[in-house]
């Protein structure tokens, strides 16, 4: 008797589920271009390098304030864990939801703005009237003013692409809501925040394609607008003259920070005095988490440690260059040029502050300095420019999408021509059984 055979069926819809959850596993882990990873990696390397440097430039400061070796880091490190999640469920979202809800962005910034002017929920931090305080948490609404103006001016731009060559389709849009929001953060007297949020405007401009000499006469407009508001502050005065100024004299005041940043980069020399062991941050540099971190970067790495954090930032400007340069619509052009200029022309401002070059702003060193809401709004500006990189490698450019799409045309048939009439084979044409030869007779001589 044979043996029955068991009954799988139980099993079946078990293999199915396994099957199912390995397809979905794979799309979750399905392979992205080059730029999104160069972008990627390079954000990942300057965030966990700017954890190491915050928790070696604060803790000093963190002990004096009764918070330990460690509190300030572990309040970094809560906003990473924030910020670096985010960014990566941002960047898994198409293009259409941001053309769809990005404004809302740009709406919440302002109205925190509004409530830091106006309402007593509004702290002032060296003279700037910038940060809201709610419960024990305190943000920066121009930060996320920043956030949604590069989404507002990618969707008002690619509408009006058409009509960008116009001064009156240009300006009505851009000058009422861009303008009015950089007005609010001027307000509140933070300078350095108003000049990123200006280059951020200019640069979304170009890379929308207007034309140059029309963007002349506004960056002229801006700039002589930017010297008027610095003149009007007396701190903001004085720091200016000690900037133009042959000799600093005044260590005790205005200098007391820019003396002791070329200081500490001045001690590091080549290889710097080695990861941790900063004099400056024994409460001689004040920022030294914050605006003056690149200080602390040159003091314990050195030259080569300083010339690593150029390279990181000159890379993270090569990876949103080729995002730009593969995007093949206007919106994916303006959002991640001006995400770039954005956090480029804040790490240069700050750079460029201690080493002297321009006076002293308050702008904190993208992804590495210590600071949460600059660190997760960063993280979000890098997430929507992620997002677009994806969208990149699961869609093929418009020309192969065309011939894609373009039905095969065959070749036309050819008309039959007359054919010759047949011949019918006649009866000595029909072929007949080849006879064999007839033998001679073999001649014998008989």
């Amino acid at each position: 008797m044979r043996p029955s055979r068991p009954n799988n069926t139980s099993a079946a819809p078990i293999a199915s589920g396994v099957r199912t959850a390995r397809i979905s596993v794979g799309r979750a882990f399905e392979s992205e271009s080059s730029n999104y990873y160069l972008l990627l990696g390079t954000t990942l390397f300057l965030v966990v390098f700017g954890l190491v440097m915050v928790l070696s430039s604060s803790s000093v400061d963190s002990y004096t304030a009764r918070q330990g070796f460690f509190g300030i880091f572990w309040r970094q490190g809560l906003f990473a864990l924030i910020g670096i999640p985010l960014m990566l469920v941002i960047s898994r979202l198409p293009i259409s939801f941001w053309k769809r809800w990005g404004w809302l962005a740009l709406a919440a910034g302002v109205i925190l703005q509004l409530l830091v002017l106006y309402t007593p929920l509004g702290i002032e931090v060296g003279g700037n009237l910038n940060w809201i305080g709610v419960g024990g948490f305190n943000m920066q609404p121009s930060e996320l003013i920043k956030v949604g103006l590069v989404i507002w001016l990618g969707v008002i731009l690619a509408k009006k692409q058409r009509y960008l060559h116009l001064w009156g389709h240009l300006a009505i849009p851009i000058v009422p809501v861009a303008g009015g929001a950089v007005l609010l953060v001027m307000l509140g007297g933070d300078l350095g925040t108003v000049m990123i949020m200006a280059g951020l405007i200019f640069g979304a401009l170009f890379f929308a394609g207007v034309r140059l000499r029309m963007i002349l006469l506004p960056l002229i407009v801006g700039a002589s607008a930017i010297v008027v508001i610095a003149f009007s502050s007396a701190s903001r005065t004085e720091r200016i003259g000690t900037f133009l100024g042959s000799q600093c004299t005044d260590t005790s005041g205005e200098c007391w920070q820019t003396q002791h940043g070329m200081f500490a980069l001045a001690a590091g020399g080549i290889f710097g005095v080695g990861l941790g062991n900063s004099k400056a941050k024994w409460s001689w540099l004040p920022a030294a988490d914050n605006d003056f971190i690149f200080a602390i970067i040159g003091e314990e790495l050195g030259l080569i440690g300083a010339l690593v954090v150029i390279g990181l930032f000159v890379a993270l400007a090569i990876a949103f260059l080729r995002i730009v340069r593969a995007s093949h619509d206007v919106f994916s052009k303006v959002v991640a040029g001006s995400v770039m200029v954005w956090i480029l022309s804040q790490a240069f401002v700050n750079i460029a502050v201690v080493l002297g070059v321009i006076p002293v702003l308050g702008v904190p060193l993208p992804l590495i300095s210590s600071g949460g809401s600059a660190l997760i709004t960063t993280l979000i500006g890098i997430g929507v420019v992620l997002s677009i990189a994806r969208a990149q490698a699961n869609t093929p450019a418009p020309e192969v999408q065309d011939a894609r799409q373009q039905p095969v045309r065959r070749a036309p048939r050819q008309p039959a021509t007359a054919a010759a009439p047949r011949q019918v084979a006649t009866p000595r044409q029909v072929a007949t059984p080849r006879q064999p030869a007839p033998t001679r007779a073999r001649n014998t001589g008989r």
